[in-house]
């Protein structure tokens, strides 16, 4: 890790001395920035605790009410000064309020990107870049072969199916923060008004998205369903669920997992079920080289997913590149994005 930069690698994670604050910490600190709510990014615990409002909510959901001792929303776009250090939140486009945390300090602007995507999605507010002498990215899909192609045409392709099989139950497996809503909403969008089944803690967050204005439909809880009334419907839950939906259906559903993993040919034949789909929150290898040339940093720190050909090709673009590695990154869903 180089020296002199206002953020810098401790074994809790990323910290700014200047400001007293950790982004993202893996363990328990004093003041931490979450970029969004997924448990790899935010832990309970942390005294004072600096997010968007959806994901304070998504916090105290999975955690309980006393996820923090004092947590505290920022809007986006708004200025926080800790310290001799400014802070300001953007929109990351991964999930609702998922933020990236840009950091001043000493005349240095350090942009941490948390996880993000460009594609678009319906349930919350696009990324946003910003120029920046030092970016931190994530590498999920940090490859040549990652390239994701429009989730509409993946969605018209399980609607196709819907269509075709219509006395079948259509099983998607899809993470419960972020990945399952933005399936509800497109759905939506494409003209299916039908029930749709999720469970009870996809449920939870689907409240959320809906308090802060993410409209999703009629939905059904599917613990709640017997016999064979999931018969002809779709369900969106975990891969855990697969079991439920199986023991509570007449005839044999029509499987699907969501995840840009699906593009692994090797991973689609293993668990992709009848009908993988291609749909990820992570940016793709286009995704992340365009970002990477429209912010133009001085250098480029990158976390956790494949580091070496993003490096490479920050190299071959006079871009200085360095890996990043925080343990404890890239848990529970970076398996299903």
């Amino acid at each position: 890790m180089a020296t002199g930069h206002i953020l810098k690698l401790t074994p809790a994670g990323l910290y700014c001395e200047e400001g007293d604050f950790h982004i993202d910490p893996v363990r328990k600190v004093a003041r931490a920035v979450i970029t969004h709510g997924h448990s790899d990014h935010a832990r309970p615990g942390h005294d004072a605790v600096l997010a968007t409002q959806p994901t304070l909510d998504v916090m105290q959901a999975r955690y309980g009410r006393n996820y923090a001792k004092s947590p505290q929303p920022i809007r986006y776009g708004e200025v926080i000064t800790l310290g001799s250090a400014t802070i300001k939140l953007i929109p990351a486009g991964h999930v609702l309020g998922s933020a990236q945390v840009v950091v001043e300090a000493n005349g240095e602007r350090m942009v941490v990107s948390g996880d993000f995507k460009r594609a678009t999605d319906p349930t919350c507010v696009p990324f946003e870049p910003v120029h920046c002498d030092v970016f931190v990215t994530e590498a999920t899909f940090g490859l040549p072969i990652f390239r994701h192609p429009p989730a509409s045409q993946e969605v018209a392709t399980l609607l196709s199916s819907v269509d075709l099989f219509r006395d079948r139950t259509h099983f998607v497996a899809a993470y419960s923060l972020g990945k399952a809503q933005r399936m509800i909403a497109m759905l939506r969008l494409a003209g299916y008004d039908g029930l749709i089944h999720v469970d009870r803690a996809t449920a939870r967050l689907c409240e959320i998205y809906e308090h802060h204005g993410v409209s999703l439909g009629q939905l059904g809880q599917l613990e709640s369903q017997t016999g064979n009334t999931l018969k002809g419907s779709i369900v969106i839950a975990p891969p855990s669920s697969r079991e439920f939906v199986i023991s509570e259906t007449i005839g044999i559903p029509i499987t699907s997992f969501a995840s840009g993993w699906m593009r692994v040919k090797k991973r689609a034949r293993a668990g992709g079920g009848d009908l993988p789909l291609i749909i990820s929150d992570h940016a793709d290898w286009p995704e992340l080289t365009t970002t990477a040339r429209e912010i133009a940093p001085r250098e480029l720190w990158i976390t956790h997913g494949e580091a070496d050909a993003l490096i490479d090709w920050a190299s071959s673009n006079s871009m200085v590149a360095r890996p990043l590695a925080i343990a404890g990154y890239a848990g529970e869903d970076h398996t299903v994005q």
